[in-house]
């Protein structure tokens, strides 16, 4: 078949940092007096959304409406069920400065989002099919993912949902659509007092003879079976498409695997709401769900593995019989190209870079290779319709909107140029002489912060609004006396 062508915190920086955010960010701050009316960016059908919801539940008690804010973090409030028709036509209030919050749920001073801004507040509107029962909890809940707008309708362009939807955006302008599909890995602990200070021990930790990995193995699902088929019942009932459940390569980790969608916003959707079914369930039944990316130094991190092929008018462009391998290469080499300065956008916490060490089951080299998990993007062996590459370098505690904005970023820069990548790797990547990931967090952020590349892909005001977040964290991270300090140094 013929293909269709494709178009080819550091204190000294405090006042500077606050001086630049003023021009771009406070764009986003439109003058919002109490008497507008507030424009509804309608989808269709949105009435009979909540209409129909309340017909099939009218016993509904209780309604969460869910922001996630830039780290992936939920917020959100618990309103009664009789509020439903009111957030679908009115919104719901919450303030910008929401996306300049750390991890730990605190103002971050340098974003510029804050009280300099007078905190105002935007409004967010529902998510249609997002609507669905929460089946875990004891009342009868029902929960709605939101998305925030200004008052005159437009989207709030630091949210990262609207981040991704603007990279979609410039796919379509070049006549292409990414369908992707996510993997996520994750520990069961057995729930303790909320003391985590010590290592937790992870679910059939306790055996005989060598270290117990049981990968792949049917018998930790059985044993676990009352949970695992709450799980399926959960995402059957919200409308998540979870494909596959495996055991891990660790005890007590796990893996569960989305089915593909040809809408990359819905994909990542998919992950925000998979995560909190999970941990929702586990708590259910007195377990613990973790997603952080390395909680043992012995044992496998949680990877957040993400694969991606690319639309036009003609079907996927990686398996057309005559371009289709090259334009594959092309979107290949891109990704590695940007890999450096994206990283921050796929290990976003301090923890997730000890996933990025040596010898810790994740791909740490820029290199990629043929059916080859220790490469950072494999090529997955599969049928010449489904040719796709599988990004591999994400924690399973990433935010699936930024992380998915930086491999569209890469794939898009790379078909752009037309750049043929580097040989693939054969064999054990971790053996060979590749160039590395950094391990450092500070290190990510410097280039993140230096690129234009991901200025570019995020937009300036997230790209500010980011680097400032997480240079804050690392900095609290480096006010903390670890107990191995105390042991060696006391």
């Amino acid at each position: 078949m013929k293909c269709a062508n494709i178009m080819s915190a550091r204190p000294e920086k405090k006042a500077k940092t606050r001086a630049r955010l003023k021009g771009n960010i406070l764009k986003q701050f439109k003058a919002s007096m109490p008497h507008m009316t507030l424009e509804h960016p309608a989808e269709p059908g949105w009435k009979d959304s909540f209409e129909e919801f309340l017909v099939a539940h009218p016993d509904l008690d209780t309604l969460e409406v869910v922001l996630p804010d830039t780290n992936g973090v939920l917020r959100g409030k618990w309103l009664p069920g009789a509020a439903l028709p009111k957030v679908f036509e009115q919104g719901v209030a919450f303030p910008y400065s929401l996306y300049g919050l750390d991890v730990w749920g605190r103002e971050v001073e340098d974003t510029g989002l804050h009280l300099e801004t007078g905190d105002k507040d935007g409004v967010c509107w529902p998510i249609p099919e997002t609507l669905k029962i929460v089946p875990w909890t004891e009342r009868k809940t029902a929960q709605v993912l939101l998305s925030m707008y200004d008052r005159d309708g437009e989207p709030f362009g630091i949210e990262p949902r609207h981040v991704l939807q603007a990279m979609v955006n410039k796919l379509a302008d070049r006549g292409l659509a990414a369908t992707c599909a996510f993997e996520l890995e994750f520990y069961l602990f057995e729930e303790s007092d909320g003391d985590w200070t010590e290592q937790p021990k992870p679910l059939f930790s306790t055996h005989l003879g060598p270290a117990r990995q049981n990968m792949y193995a049917l018998s930790d699902l059985e044993a676990l079976m009352p949970v695992v088929d709450d799980l399926r019942i959960a995402c059957d009932i919200q409308g998540i498409p979870a494909d596959a459940a495996v055991s891990e390569a660790a005890p007590g980790q796990f893996e569960l695997n989305l089915h593909h969608r040809n809408n990359a916003v819905h994909a990542a959707d998919d992950v925000v709401l998979l995560r909190r079914l999970v941990q929702g369930v586990a708590r259910k039944h007195e377990l613990k769900a973790s997603f952080m990316a390395k909680p043992y130094v012995e044992w496998p991190g949680n990877g957040m593995h993400v694969h991606v092929s690319m639309e036009d008018v003609s079907g996927n462009i990686f398996s057309c019989p005559d371009k289709g391998w090259e334009r594959l290469g092309f979107a290949i080499n891109g990704l590695l190209e940007t890999m450096p300065e994206a990283l921050l956008l796929f290990t976003s916490t301090f923890n997730g870079f000890r996933r990025m060490q040596p010898g810790s089951y994740a791909p740490t080299s820029l290199c990629w290779g043929f059916d080859n998990r220790s490469v950072a993007l494999r090529v997955p062996a599969s049928s010449p319709d489904a040719a796709r590459v599988e990004h591999r370098i994400a924690g399973a505690d990433a935010n699936p909107y930024l992380a998915l904005t930086g491999i569209l970023a890469g794939m898009l820069e790379g078909l752009n140029s037309e750049t043929p990548p580097p040989p693939p790797v054969a064999g054990n990547a971790y053996e060979k002489k590749q160039k590395r990931l950094t391990p450092w967090m500070d290190e990510a952020i410097d280039a993140f912060e230096a690129s234009e590349r991901m200025k570019e892909a995020v937009g300036p005001e997230m790209h500010k609004v980011l680097t400032e977040i997480k240079r804050e964290e690392l900095n609290e991270f480096g006010r903390e006396i670890s107990s191995l300090e105390r042991q060696t140094y006391l």
